[in-house]
C-alpha cells in the first residue's frame, strides 16, 4: 500500500515532495521522475528496516530491484494517466 501511494504522489502535487515550491509551474516530468526515484528508495529502505526488525534481513540481488522498480512503475500508472493522458478532459 505504501508503494502504491508513494508511486502516485509525484503526479498529484505541484511542489517537490509536497514541501518545496518550484519556480517552474507546472512541475516538469524530470522532477516527477526524480521524486519517484527518491520515493522508491525510501519505500525500499522502510521495507528493509521492517524485514530486519522481524528477523534476518536477506541479501537482495539485482533481480529483486528490477522487479520492484517495475512494480513501482506499474503502481504509478494511474497517476500518470490522470496527469498526462486525461489532462484536458474533466
Amino acid at each position: 500500500m505504501l508503494m502504491a501511494l508513494a508511486a502516485n504522489f509525484p503526479f498529484f502535487t505541484e511542489s517537490l515532495f509536497g514541501l518545496i515550491r518550484l519556480k517552474a509551474s507546472p512541475k516538469s516530468f524530470a522532477w516527477r521522475l526524480f521524486e519517484m526515484l527518491v520515493l522508491y528508495t525510501v519505500v525500499i529502505g522502510i521495507a528493509h528496516w521492517l524485514e530486519s526488525r522481524l528477523g534476518n534481513a536477506f541479501r537482495q540481488e539485482w533481480q529483486f530491484y528490477a522487479v520492484t522498480v517495475c512494480l513501482f512503475l506499474v503502481f504509478a500508472f494511474p497517476g500518470f494517466v490522470l496527469r498526462y493522458l486525461r489532462r484536458g478532459q474533466h
